[in-house]
C-alpha cells in the first residue's frame, strides 16, 4: 500500500514536511504513517526523537480531519516526511502539522464537492 501511495498518490510540501496522501484504502477511513532520512539524521535515536514529535502533533490535531472523513463517507492514507536538517522543536513542528491537516482538509472537501456537481 505505501509504494502506491508513494507512486499513485498527491503530494504537497509544508517546509519541512512533506506529505503523500491518497483517497482510497480499504483498512480504515484514516490512515498515517511518519518518516525521517536516515541522510539527515545518522543516529537512530534522533530519527526516532522526530517521528515520536512528528506522530504527537499529528495525533493532537487529526480529530476535525477525521470528522470530515466520517461524515463525507471518504477513505484517505497520509504519510509525512521531515526533510530538514536540524532537529526540530515540538512547537515548530505542531505550528507547520495544523497547516498539513487545513490543507489536506481542504483537498477532501473540494473533492466532495466536485464529486456532487
Amino acid at each position: 500500500m505505501i509504494d502506491l501511495l508513494f507512486s499513485k498518490g498527491r503530494q504537497f510540501s509544508i517546509y519541512p514536511l512533506k506529505v503523500y496522501w491518497m483517497g482510497k484504502n480499504s483498512l480504515s477511513p484514516l490512515q498515517a504513517g511518519v518518516g525521517v532520512s536516515s541522510r539527515n539524521f545518522k543516529k537512530a535515536t534522533d530519527r526516532n526523537r522526530v517521528k515520536r514529535i512528528l506522530r504527537e502533533a499529528y495525533r493532537l490535531q487529526k480529530s476535525p480531519l477525521k470528522e470530515i472523513l466520517d461524515h463525507s463517507q471518504k477513505q484517505l492514507s497520509v504519510f509525512i516526511l521531515y526533510n530538514g536538517k536540524v532537529l526540530p522543536e515540538f512547537e515548530e513542528i505542531f505550528d507547520k502539522m495544523e497547516l498539513v491537516i487545513s490543507r489536506l482538509k481542504k483537498y477532501i472537501t473540494e473533492e466532495t464537492v466536485e464529486k456532487t456537481q
